[in-house]
């Protein structure tokens, strides 16, 4: 499976006290277009998955390669950097309670927990996407592949379009 290439993301969250919490994952996609539907898989033993079911807003956001820190801070690369310290890496925000964004991604997904699939150590959370966020880049996205972070050479700027 380390063969297997995948965007990296960002999944947030808020705990049931209302404190920010989220991992980095590769393991999205999308599940349907209408309705725009997509699936995060997250370890079940994390601040997140125990978050999950509390606060049924979620947010993806898709990193560029630009953001390689961010990602090894949410995925705890960085020694002494958890819980909301996480959040100090990058400009956050949020535009629904209970999904922080960040304000620079290739693109920010907000999603409504529609279900969840508990299967071993992770949690398939099933999303029905409310709002998208878009950002020009002058990067490609970040990929992670054979346990590494690489830069894809594939250039995002404003003239992509999202067809929904």
């Amino acid at each position: 499976m380390r063969r297997l290439a995948g965007g990296v993301c960002v999944i947030t969250g808020n705990t049931e006290s209302g404190e920010p919490c989220g991992l980095t994952a590769t393991a999205v996609c999308s599940l349907t277009a209408d309705p725009p539907t997509l699936v995060a898989c997250i370890n079940k033993n994390t601040r997140l998955g125990a978050a999950v079911h509390a606060a049924p807003v979620f947010a993806v956001n898709v990193l560029s390669a630009l953001q390689r820190p961010i990602a090894e801070a949410f995925a705890g690369l960085v020694s002494g950097v958890r819980g909301e310290s996480r959040f100090t890496y990058g400009e956050w925000y949020e535009k629904q309670a209970g999904a922080p964004l960040l304000a620079d991604c290739l693109a920010g997904f907000v999603c409504e927990l529609d279900e969840v699939v508990d299967r071993s150590t992770h949690l398939l959370l099933i999303g029905l996407v409310t709002d998208v966020y878009l950002t020009p880049h002058e990067s490609g996205p970040l990929l992670y592949v054979d346990r590494q972070f690489v830069q894809s050479h594939h250039r995002v700027d404003s003239h992509d379009s999202l067809d929904r």
